[in-house]
């Protein structure tokens, strides 16, 4: 079992996730896994997080910088205890999600998906 995964936007590893350009400008958010309270795996559609590459109009939730989002269709939100959720979208949703719980306590993910906030 795979225990890290990185892409161009995504890091997850044992020190943490890395989530590059979630700050204005280029900022990177660093999660820490034990601060990682649960993780939900949403499909997207166009109005419900495909169309939104960085921000949100949602005030719970925000989207790190990600270009090729609209060409993708799974994204997840990691819940880190805050009122602000970040919402991700990895270029390999199954490979992050693996390495993610690999690396947590995190019980195994739901079926089917959920649906994606409005972002």
């Amino acid at each position: 079992m795979e225990r890290s995964y990185t892409d161009k936007w995504l890091t997850v590893d044992e020190h943490g996730v890395a989530i590059r350009a979630y700050y204005f400008p280029w900022g990177t958010k660093h999660v820490s896994l034990d601060s990682i309270d649960g993780v939900e795996r949403v499909d997207m559609t166009v109005a419900r997080g495909r169309a939104r590459i960085w921000g949100t109009s949602n005030p719970s939730v925000w989207a790190s910088l990600d270009p090729g989002r609209p060409k993708k269709r799974v994204g997840f939100l990691l819940d880190v205890g805050k009122s602000v959720k970040p919402f991700i979208t990895p270029d390999d949703p199954d490979a992050f999600e693996m390495a993610l719980r690999s690396l947590t306590d995190l019980p195994p993910a739901s079926s089917p998906p959920g649906r994606a906030p409005l972002v």
